[in-house]
């Protein structure tokens, strides 16, 4: 099966004819989504499109990722909706710049939409498409969607941006307004996609992975849930958080539409959504953090111990501190970890073991179904002290008395320690005073350089 010039002769018909182009990202949705809003109010006809980026897919040494599952089944939806008003979604394995190579070709395309993305491969591949289509005469329109407030919109009143967050949530809410989190009635306008017979989806097989029994959490927000966030949202063992980012990360929900839901139930899950915002804006002040250098630069001078069999360990929840573990076991079986969980394995791995957090980021990168290069780089130097707003250097978790506090029963530990009380559990890989002593003279001793 050519995935590439699938169903070619269904767009001869439509060669003469000016089409725009809708290209899917991080937005699988059809309901709410900027770009789309806009290029069905446009003069053309829409031909909607996916790319499975082979510049992403082939460095995927898990074959089972089920990131790429949530994708094709939230594709296998959309192409559902998209049947239903006549038209057909068009997805490539390949490159973008091939793929619309190839568009060319098929179509007579006057405008291509999309909405923002602002990690840095996102922002070359963007760059390249736009010089691509330039060239052909098209032009290249992005929007806003996957954030409230991106780039400039929420700075001081100097216009520099904020690199605390308690001062940038308070600019935040003052800056919105009904219309910030208004939907886009996308559905008025479906008439516009262009008429075209289905065309089948590549198969998971096709694009080189294979699939699993995965269960992904629905992307509906619970209003009880969110009522009660503040109170229940740092017991793992507790159903306390949303589940959402997962659908927060591909677009399988809209932002607004949390936002909205959520903005007069718990102005701490508001703030929650308000992080995400922060963390984007970071990124896109200080694009150093795509090389992987630290925010605060004086931490860049931590002689971190970088153990790998300590690391290994870490990684297979084996350390010996149950907190730990079931946080690093619940992320290894299912793509999740519960946020205060987070937290605790990263001030661990970071403060414990003296290991870089850059390799906390890029397991956590590798495993999290809501992996978002923004906030998992703001959230590992924020437990690292190296990153805006951070915890200070000399805050340590103590992952007994985190337990006390937020898992007093075990229930959340031995749901994945079933071998905890077991000789099969490993001892504490370090003591914790001991842990707590060299991690405080190491930091000290880095920061006293600068």
């Amino acid at each position: 099966m050519s995935l590439m010039n699938n169903n070619e002769n269904s767009t001869e018909k439509q060669i003469k004819n000016p089409i725009n182009i809708m290209w899917f990202r991080r937005d699988l949705r059809l309901s709410d989504n900027a770009a789309l809003f806009h290029a069905l109010k446009s003069e053309n006809n829409i031909v909607p499109i996916f790319i499975f980026d082979k510049n992403i897919l082939d460095r995927l040494e898990d074959k089972t990722d089920k990131r790429v599952l949530f994708i094709h089944n939230a594709l296998s939806e959309m192409q559902q909706q998209l049947i239903s008003t006549g038209s057909t979604l068009r997805v490539f394995y390949t490159t973008p710049i091939e793929a619309f190579k190839m568009l060319l070709t098929q179509y007579k395309i006057e405008k291509v939409f999309t909405n923002h993305d602002y990690e840095q491969y996102a922002i070359d591949r963007d760059s390249n498409i736009a010089e691509l289509l330039k060239a052909h005469q098209v032009s290249f329109h992005t929007f806003k969607d996957q954030v409230i407030f991106e780039k400039e919109e929420v700075t001081k009143d100097d216009g520099n941006p904020y690199t605390v967050f308690t001062p940038y949530s308070k600019k935040w809410k003052a800056t919105l307004t009904p219309y910030s989190l208004e939907a886009y009635p996308t559905e008025n306008y479906f008439s516009n996609f262009l008429k075209q017979s289905p065309i089948s989806l590549p198969t998971l097989n096709d694009i080189g992975f294979e699939s699993s029994e995965q269960m992904f959490p629905t992307n509906k927000l619970d209003s009880t849930l969110v009522s009660h966030y503040a109170d229940r949202r740092n017991f793992p063992s507790l159903n306390g958080t949303s589940h959402l980012g997962v659908h927060l990360r591909f677009g399988t929900v809209s932002i607004r539409e949390v936002a909205r839901k959520s903005q007069n139930l718990s102005e701490t899950f508001l703030n929650e959504l308000i992080w995400r915002d922060f963390y984007h804006c970071i990124l896109w002040h200080y694009p150093k953090l795509n090389k992987g250098e630290s925010f605060k630069k004086e931490y860049d001078q931590i002689e971190w111990i970088n153990n790998p069999h300590d690391f290994e360990k870490w990684c297979n929840g084996m350390t010996g501190y149950p907190i730990v573990d079931a946080g690093m076991r619940e992320l290894n079986a299912t793509g999740f970890m519960h946020n205060r969980v987070r937290m605790i394995v990263a001030s661990f791995l970071t403060k414990h073991l003296l290991i870089d957090w850059r390799w906390g980021e890029l397991y956590f990168a590798q495993k999290l179904l809501d992996f978002d290069f923004a906030a998992n780089n703001g959230g590992w130097q924020w437990a690292a002290g190296s990153g805006c707003d951070a915890a200070p250097y000399f805050r340590v978790f103590n992952p007994t008395l985190q337990t006390e506090k937020f898992d007093k029963d075990l229930i959340y530990i031995r749901k994945w320690i079933p071998e905890l009380e077991s000789f099969n559990y490993p001892q504490p890989i370090v003591n914790h005073e001991f842990a707590r002593k060299r991690v405080l003279e190491v930091y000290s001793k880095a920061l006293k350089r600068e």
